[in-house]
């Protein structure tokens, strides 16, 4: 097929031409005083974004992230609490169980986001303070649902809980604002082929003063992804437990001086609002055989879109065969449901390097897929376009859109 495919997926994402060149250039040897320099600089830079005391940084994709950060801040049979929010935050609580933890669940109606009134609770149910913290997936990528993390931080403070604050931003860091130093998050987990442009192959753990104190009483055996080593390292092997994936670090800068140069992170935050906002518009326009699945618009994420498609399924339309034409056949691709939802949603990413051109043209093509199959809708397109030219996101910031004070009693 002539042209590229627009990539409309969770992850991983479209990725930057000069990030892509970043990879292609020749290694150099990481021993030096220019390249200690070099990452030094980049990781000052890191920690500004997150707005972290430091940052660690591990050769994987998010699930190393997920054990790292488990391992570091937990002894074997602690409990914590984690919602169910969906299917990545239930495999976060297997891996936990797995590595000897005890993560508590709190049950979430996978068309919402964690309720922070249930977190209070839990939190003042636990009058011994046993629980470590509340550990919560911030976009939940199988429901396309958000976490509002200032309520959750005001049922934690209500709550009078000494616990830590640990949120997966995989999918959300820079699609959605995560304020760590703005409202008191502990740990926030990112990975590299989401918001930030690039290939898989590199997460992140961006730590509080707070979490580097509770990680120096855990004596849980890890070696690989132990801080402790990549706390102010003395040479860049040891920052990365190993030697460094240097090409990753290249684009990894090419990637955050972009980020820079679009505004900063609450730009590029803005930007992911208004994609959504102008996707949603379309998916609205389709008809009563579609229905978004996050069903609050405050709790609708900023990265990917979660569309059940009640219709298809009444009609015995394949969404499967739906997504392979639009893939096959008109150079879009758009992602499966995942778990309950698998045969009865799809869901459509609208984030990384995304333009307007590139966010029509991946709507545009799935319609013409819904043709082709003889899928009952009306086209939303007019709808995403007034959408992308009247809707101003200036001074979106994310979770201030859903963190209206909750009452404790």
């Amino acid at each position: 097929m002539a042209g590229r495919t627009f990539l409309a997926i969770p992850g991983p994402t479209n990725i930057p031409d000069s990030v892509l060149a970043a990879f292609r250039r020749p290694a150099v040897d990481f021993g030096t005083d220019e390249f200690a320099a070099f990452t030094n600089e980049l990781w000052a830079d890191l920690e500004a974004l997150f707005g972290a005391h430091r940052v660690m940084a591990y050769p994987s994709v998010g699930h190393g992230a997920w054990e790292a950060t488990l391992n570091n801040l937990l002894e074997p049979g602690d409990a914590f609490l984690l919602p169910q929010n969906g299917l990545f935050a239930t495999r976060w609580a297997d891996m936990a169980t797995a590595n000897g933890f005890s993560p508590q669940p709190i049950e979430v109606d996978i068309r919402r986001a964690p309720d922070p009134a249930l977190i209070y609770d839990a939190l003042v149910a636990d009058t011994a303070h046993s629980l470590v913290g509340v550990f919560v997936a911030h976009t939940e990528t199988s429901a396309g649902t958000l976490a509002n993390l200032a309520a959750i931080r005001e049922a934690i403070d209500a709550a009078g809980h000494p616990g830590l604050f640990v949120v997966d931003a995989i999918a959300s860091f820079a699609t959605d604002p995560v304020p760590m130093a703005d409202i008191g998050i502990d740990v926030v987990l990112a990975s590299s082929q989401k918001g930030l442009m690039m290939p898989p192959g590199l997460s992140f753990s961006a730590v509080s003063q707070r979490a580097l104190e509770r990680n120096a009483r855990v004596a849980t055996p890890r070696s690989f992804f132990s801080w402790s080593e990549r706390i102010d390292p003395e040479w860049v092997y040891q920052r990365f437990g190993g030697t460094p994936p240097v090409q990753h670090l290249f684009a990894l800068r090419e990637a955050v001086d972009l980020i820079h140069a679009e505004g900063g992170i609450d730009a590029v935050c803005a930007r992911h609002y208004r994609f959504a906002t102008a996707a949603r518009a379309c998916f609205d326009e389709w008809g009563d055989g579609f229905e978004i699945n996050a069903t609050e618009l405050p709790e609708q994420a900023s990265a990917v879109t979660c569309i059940r498609a009640p219709g298809m399924v009444a009609d015995h339309i394949s969404i499967e065969e739906v997504l392979r034409t639009a893939h096959d056949e008109f150079g879009v691709a758009a992602s499966h449901a995942m778990s309950e939802l698998r045969t009865k949603a799809f869901r459509v990413g609208h984030l990384g390097d995304m333009n307007e051109p590139m966010l029509l043209g991946a709507l545009a093509g799935i319609e013409c897929a819904f043709r082709r199959h003889g899928v009952a809708h009306h086209s939303g397109l007019e709808a995403a376009m007034a959408s992308l030219t009247t809707n101003d996101s200036a001074g979106h910031t994310g979770n201030d859109l859903n963190s209206g004070s909750v009452s404790y009693l």
